[in-house]
């Protein structure tokens, strides 16, 4: 199946590629390469990503490399393919799935998988075209650097390229590519394939393969009763439980969180239709396909544990023993809230810990987040001030964000004298570098977008240079971090998206 047989169409970047995934067999994938698309243009560009891949600054004024990264040509070295996963979508078993319209062109030295999204059709495409739009390909690229800004893990995005290809969603769009980079793409859906298929040698082959590559501590005779695939579940439930107790710390909702979207690496993947918080809403859902509210923002912890558990699952042909399983999903339940009340506790500054104090830092969460929820305060905008915010003379930006002032002005008053006894300067640094300025706003990425469109790149560049260091001031760009518009409430994101 492969497209370039002309020499003329190959590019070499001078890097060593690799594709260990390939060497798990034909039963994981298909060979196959991208599929063109005419006039390719650059939409955005990741600099600083490059460069940790050792790609030199000077290729990304080359028209070879946009062919390449569009799918137009092929990079020497890669062994390009779509795998094939599973996965349960909204709690419902979906069978077969797949890349459809993902192509992994393998890892650098550097140990990186590098993977074009939006590259055309593959056996496992199903009723799709294989493609990516602009908008959704422009919303990757922010959120993904985005979430690697703020320390949460996250796949990354080298670059998205544009085409004036058209492509019909809703409405009649035009093509786009997004190439994505993580250490891995493989997913819970992966392992769900082999087990509901009865395949397992191919099971213990995969699950084999992560434990050697990314979790070889699991391999050592006393981790989890001497059992590596009980331990490799407990590992990859505390990676899940520190990834999701991040997102709820920094008010970011996901929206799609089927089990072919989880990351066996617990990174955040698949950007497709989230949102971070504007007003503070526990029960806030961004997926507009989400009919039911099954992915809601408060729902996220539980249906990272039932996915867990569908891993689990699917594991058991080789764990052997259910009670060993469950067991291993027990460090979800320590871990989640453990890490969550430790980033909590961070955005309000405390540095200190202690038995003593625990119960009252907890109670201080709550309360906030109740009067948050209450009067509709804007989520990141409210952490922002108070971080600022040094004793009642610089409480008014805070305040004036509530409707209830008695309930704000006690609740501060517990944490100004919570706080008194620790050296101011250490606790306004640490919530300022906890609480972001920046975040990727539905309508800040939606303004980008539609100048895209418009090919007006420059929000593209700046939103990427803003959050890229979320946490600095960034002076003169302070739009971007001011209240949603009114229309901001209008926009809808769905799977579509």
């Amino acid at each position: 199946m492969t497209r370039f047989t002309d020499s003329q169409r190959n590019l070499d970047l001078g890097l060593t590629w690799h594709n260990s995934f390939a060497g798990l067999g034909d039963d994981f994938y298909t060979r196959l390469e991208p599929q063109p698309l005419p006039e390719p243009y650059w939409v955005g560009r990741n600099l600083s990503l490059a460069r940790e891949l050792n790609l030199n600054d000077s290729w990304w004024t080359s028209q070879e490399l946009l062919e390449a990264v569009t799918g137009n040509r092929h990079l020497v070295g890669t062994q390009a393919l779509a795998s094939v996963y599973s996965g349960h979508q909204f709690g419902q078993w979906a069978g077969q799935l797949g890349d459809g319209r993902a192509i992994l062109l393998g890892e650098t030295s550097c140990g990186m998988e590098l993977q074009l999204k939006g590259s055309g059709l593959t056996p496992y495409s199903r009723m799709g075209d294989g493609r990516a739009v602009l908008r959704s390909s422009i919303r990757e690229f922010l959120c993904s650097e985005a979430m690697q800004g703020l320390g949460i893990p996250t796949s990354r995005a080298l670059c998205v390229t544009g085409s004036d290809a058209p492509v019909r969603r809703e409405t009649m769009e035009t093509a786009a590519v997004v190439t994505r980079v993580a250490p891995s793409f493989i997913r819970f859906g992966h392992f769900e394939h082999f087990s509901y298929s009865d395949q397992r040698a191919q099971l213990k082959i995969l699950a084999d393969y992560v434990i050697d590559r990314f979790y070889p501590d699991c391999r050592v005779a006393d981790k989890f009763e001497g059992n590596r695939y009980a331990a490799l579940l407990v590992a990859v439930s505390e990676r899940t439980a520190k990834m999701v107790a991040q997102w709820q710390a920094v008010g970011f909702c996901h929206g799609v969180m089927n089990t072919d979207n989880m990351s066996i690496l617990g990174l955040t993947i698949d950007y497709g239709p989230f949102q971070f918080l504007d007003t503070y809403n526990p029960d806030h859902i961004c997926n507009h396909s989400d009919t039911v509210g099954r992915y809601a923002f408060n729902k996220q912890p539980n249906i990272a544990y039932w996915n867990l558990f569908c891993l689990g699952q699917a594991l058991l042909p080789l764990i052997e023993e259910q009670e060993l399983a469950i067991a291993a999903l027990e460090s979800f339940k320590t871990v989640f809230p453990a890490v969550l009340e430790a980033k909590m506790r961070a955005k309000l500054g405390l540095l200190d810990s202690s038995g003593d104090t625990a119960n009252d830092d907890r109670a201080l969460i709550e309360v906030i987040l109740k009067l948050l929820a209450k009067d509709h305060v804007d989520y990141t905008i409210f952490w922002r001030r108070l971080s600022h915010c040094s004793g009642a003379m610089n409480a008014a930006a805070v305040r004036d964000l509530f409707l209830d002032r008695p309930a704000i002005d006690a609740w501060l008053l517990r944490h100004a004298q919570r706080t008194a006894h620790l050296p101011h300067n250490l606790v306004t640094d640490l919530m300022l570098k906890t609480n972001p300025k920046f975040v990727l706003r539905n309508h800040l990425g939606e303004q980008a977008i539609q100048a895209a469109k418009l090919k007006d790149f420059s929000r593209v560049d700046t939103l990427l240079l803003l959050l890229e260091s979320p946490f600095d001031e960034h002076p003169g760009f302070d739009e971007y971090a001011g209240f949603p518009p009114d229309w901001a409430n209008d926009i809808e994101i769905s799977c579509s998206s």
